[in-house]
């Protein structure tokens, strides 16, 4: 297995991946809090560090038809959440390219 590159984000507090503790995303990067995961709430962001995607699946989401990526730790490999990579509904369109994050497998930290 290669070197592993992880990316620290700036700020006085993070979100980092629960189990591992590497750094996920930035607050100053949600789009919302009123999103829903599989496991509860969870986060929309418009960009996280240290994931990697799984395949695209079309999946039916509350909201409609959605292609979606699962993102994993870069690190640990848990299942973080998804990332939207199509919506099918126009009213949904804002969401391509924004990733979910579940708020139970984050947690938020100081520096």
């Amino acid at each position: 297995m290669g070197m592993l590159f992880v990316e620290y984000l700036p700020g006085p507090k993070v979100f980092k991946c629960k189990f591992c503790r590497v750094d996920s995303a930035s607050p100053d990067d949600i789009v919302s809090k009123e999103f829903r995961g599989r496991h509860g709430r969870a986060y929309l962001f418009d960009s996280v560090v240290n994931v990697s995607l799984g395949p695209n699946e079309d999946r039916h989401l509350l909201t409609g038809l959605h292609t979606v990526n699962d993102i994993y730790c870069s690190c640990c490999q848990r299942l973080l959440g998804w990332k939207y990579a199509k919506a099918y509904n126009e009213d949904q369109k804002y969401k391509e390219g924004k990733f979910i994050l579940e708020k139970n497998m984050m947690l938020k930290e100081g520096r």
